[in-house]
């Protein structure tokens, strides 16, 4: 019963902390693009080198 007395503030309060993170993340618009950066990763940022293969072709 002790516990309760200690664990039950704790838990209000931690709870009340994750809350306030959350709505003040909502707030600043981390949560406006979601699919930004998956497609982000799939872009080449430059463009790739040629292959042996395309090389040769190019002087022959």
């Amino acid at each position: 019963m002790y516990a309760l007395i200690w664990l039950l503030p704790v838990t209000l309060m931690l709870g009340g902390g994750g809350l306030v993170l959350f709505l003040w993340c909502v707030r600043s618009g981390q949560f406006e693009d979601l699919d930004g950066a998956a497609w982000r990763i799939l872009q080449d940022d430059k463009p790739r080198p040629p292959s042996r293969r395309e090389a040769h072709h190019r002087e022959s």
